[in-house]
C-alpha cells in the first residue's frame, strides 16, 4: 500500500492507541518491578538487603544467600525431591490423561458420555479435606512419597483439554487404515496418535509440572518426614514462620545479622525455585501456544 493510500488515523484514535500504551506500559511495570526487585536483592549483600539500599540493580554484589542455601543440607534435599516429585508425577500425570483421553475421544467407544458425566461432576462436586485425609490414610500413603503423587495423578480439566484435542486433530479415518492394516489400538496410540500429539503434550507436561512443582497442600498435611519434605515447604517455612535452621548461619553468619540473612535467603529461595519452570517454557512454548488453542473447548 502507498503512502498516499494509506489510511490515515483520526486524532482520536492516536489518543486512544496512546492511552491504550501507557496503561500497558504501567502493567508491565507492575507486573516486572517485583521481579527484577527480588532477583537484584538475592544477588544483594544481606546489609543492602536489610538497611533497604535495594531498588533496582544488585548494591554490594554477593553470593551470600546462594551459598546459604546450596550449603544447607534441608534446602537441597527439598530442591531434589520436588525434582523428584515433578519428573515422576508428570509422567503418571500424563500417562493416565492421555490413557483416559483417548479412548473417550472415540465414537466407537461404547459409555464414553456416562463416562465424562461422571469426570465433569467431580470437578463440581468433592468429598472435602477429611474424607480425602482418610482416603489417603486408608491406602497407606502418609508420610510417604506416593502421597504427592497418587491422589494428584490426573486432573479432569487436562483430560477434557487432550479429549477435545484428539477429537479435532485426529481422523477416525487414520485409525480405519491402520486397522486394516494390522495395527492394534495400543500400536495405533504409541506409533501414531502420540506422535502427532506434540502439541499437547507440551501443553500437559507444562500444565503438570507446574503444579506439581509448586505443589505443598499435599505435603503439609500428608508428609511429617522432612527428608520427604518438597522445596515449596522449605520456602513456606522462612516465609511464613520466619524458621531457618541454625546451620544456615555457619558460613553467612560472619557478613549480617540473622534478620539479614533470612531476608536474604527469601529472595534467593524464591529465584531458585523458580528458575526450572522458567528454564521448561521456552522448550515448550511453541507447541503450548498450539495444542492449548486446538485443545480448547469449541463453543
Amino acid at each position: 500500500m502507498t503512502r498516499s493510500n494509506a489510511i490515515r488515523e483520526s486524532v482520536g484514535d492516536k489518543l486512544f492507541l496512546t492511552l491504550v500504551y501507557a496503561f500497558l506500559g504501567l502493567v508491565l511495570l507492575v507486573v516486572l518491578y517485583p521481579l527484577i526487585y527480588i532477583v537484584s536483592s538475592s544477588f544483594s549483600s544481606p546489609q543492602a538487603v536489610i538497611s533497604g539500599k535495594v531498588w533496582l540493580l544488585p548494591v554490594d554484589f554477593s553470593l551470600a544467600g546462594y551459598r546459604a542455601i546450596f550449603s544447607n543440607p534441608q534446602i537441597t534435599t527439598g530442591y531434589a525431591n520436588s525434582l523428584f516429585y515433578t519428573v515422576v508425577g508428570v509422567f503418571i500425570n500424563v500417562g493416565l490423561t492421555v490413557m483416559l483421553a483417548y479412548p473417550l475421544s472415540r465414537s466407537t467407544f461404547y459409555g464414553r458420555n456416562v463416562i465424562m458425566g461422571f469426570l465433569v461432576l467431580t470437578m463440581m462436586f468433592s468429598g472435602g479435606l477429611i474424607p480425602y485425609y482418610l482416603t489417603v490414610k486408608n491406602l497407606h500413603l502418609l508420610d510417604t512419597r506416593w502421597a504427592m503423587l497418587l491422589p494428584s495423578a490426573m486432573a479432569v480439566w487436562q483430560v477434557i483439554i487432550a479429549r477435545t484435542f484428539f477429537q479435532t486433530s485426529i481422523p477416525k479415518e487414520l485409525g480405519e487404515a491402520a486397522e486394516l492394516d494390522g495395527c492394534t489400538d495400543l500400536g495405533f496410540l504409541w506409533r501414531v496418535v502420540l506422535p502427532l500429539s506434540k502439541p499437547i503434550l507440551a501443553v500437559l507436561v507444562l500444565m503438570y509440572a507446574v503444579s506439581q512443582w509448586n505443589a505443598y497442600f499435599e505435603a503439609l498435611i500428608f508428609l511429617k518426614s522432612q527428608n520427604l519434605f518438597p522445596l515449596q515447604i522449605i520456602l513456606r517455612n522462612i516465609l511464613i514462620l520466619n524458621s531457618i535452621d541454625s546451620s544456615m548461619m555457619v558460613d553467612a553468619n560472619k557478613m549480617a545479622a540473622m534478620q539479614g540473612l533470612r531476608d536474604l535467603l527469601k529472595f534467593s529461595l524464591i529465584v531458585v525455585a523458580t528458575v526450572p519452570i522458567l528454564a521448561i517454557y521456552p522448550f515448550v512454548q511453541k507447541y503450548f501456544v498450539q495444542g492449548i488453542m486446538i485443545g480448547s473447548l469449541k463453543g
